[in-house]
């Protein structure tokens, strides 16, 4: 518990250090974040903010899985292969959107390139594991990325959703290995440096590519410990955000255009009803700590 602790504060500090002229980097390279034109009145004026602070964090938690392979410590390749696909996918599509001023890669591409590159990922993290899982858990990948994917809309909301979940899993699940903590805690510090400049009124947006990668980890973990079906409930606000999304896109297309909620992902509906960015943030983030603390729960019980 102490590496673990060690391992989040010496990230945290790197990415705090690291973060404001990475920004101004950003900035100059004229990386500013295209809003679409539905949403509110209140995130059109984020145009032009830098995208792409995930690069850091995700950089700086794959050279911690390097280090700490390096130190003898098992495990952490599942996860850092994880960052590294889920954060190409993203850096293609978020530097795609700055390119084109377009929405990146189209949807009919982007999951299924999500699917093919989720089953190297998938099969890694399973192991000796029986490969009768494998079906399930490329889903769950491709599933989890996608889900921090759409949750990621408002400051500071999806990164502090991933530390509740990477955290929990990591460090309250009991077979994690050491080298899959040390990324977890490693990414967990980094995000929360990331936090420092992402909460409202953000400076900077993880983009694409933090929020793939994340996801993409987060899920490789779950399966590399042999609780995938445990993944929804660690992240179950990551699963409400989807679902809403489906729901909606679902009974648009049945109804002829009428809609369950005002605006999709759900934090919008909350945010039309008059709530500011700051208590949907933290009120997804207690509902996470919530449903992380149960999870964790669960596999004590079953243990």
């Amino acid at each position: 518990m102490i590496f673990d602790a060690i391992t989040f504060v010496v990230a945290f500090a790197i990415a705090l250090v690291l973060y404001r002229p990475f920004i101004g980097a950003l900035r100059r390279m004229r990386s500013g974040q295209v809003i679409q034109q539905e949403l509110p009145e209140t995130h059109q004026k984020k145009a032009g903010t830098p995208t792409g602070g995930g690069i850091l964090f995700v950089l700086i938690a794959i050279v911690a899985g390097a280090l700490a392979t390096v130190a003898g410590h098992s495990g952490a390749l599942p996860s850092v292969i994880a960052l590294v696909a889920g954060g190409v996918i993203g850096f293609v599509d978020d530097a795609s959107k700055l390119r084109r001023g377009s929405i990146g890669i189209p949807a009919r591409l982007k999951f299924p390139i999500q699917i093919v590159v989720a089953i190297p990922v998938a099969w890694l993290a399973l192991g000796t594991q029986s490969l009768w899982w494998l079906p399930l858990a490329v889903v769950a990948v491709a599933g989890a990325a996608n889900a921090v994917n759409i949750t990621d809309g408002m400051d500071g909301l999806a990164g502090g959703l991933s530390i509740i979940a990477v955290g929990a899993t990591v460090l309250f699940i009991p077979s994690a290995p050491a080298g899959e903590k040390a990324v977890g805690m490693a990414l967990c510090g980094a995000l929360g440096a990331f936090l420092v400049f992402n909460r409202y009124p953000a400076k900077v947006f993880m983009g694409d590519t933090g929020a793939l990668a994340i996801g993409f980890a987060l899920a490789a973990m779950a399966i590399q410990q042999g609780y995938v079906l445990l993944l929804p409930i660690v992240g179950l606000v990551f699963v409400l955000e989807t679902l809403s999304v489906i729901i909606q896109v679902a009974y648009f297309k049945a109804t002829g255009g009428r809609r369950v909620f005002t605006m999709t992902p759900i934090h919008y509906t909350f945010h039309h009803e008059g709530w500011s960015e700051n208590r949907i943030a933290l009120t997804f983030w207690g509902a996470g700590l919530v449903s992380a603390i149960a999870a964790i729960a669960l596999v004590r019980l079953h243990g």
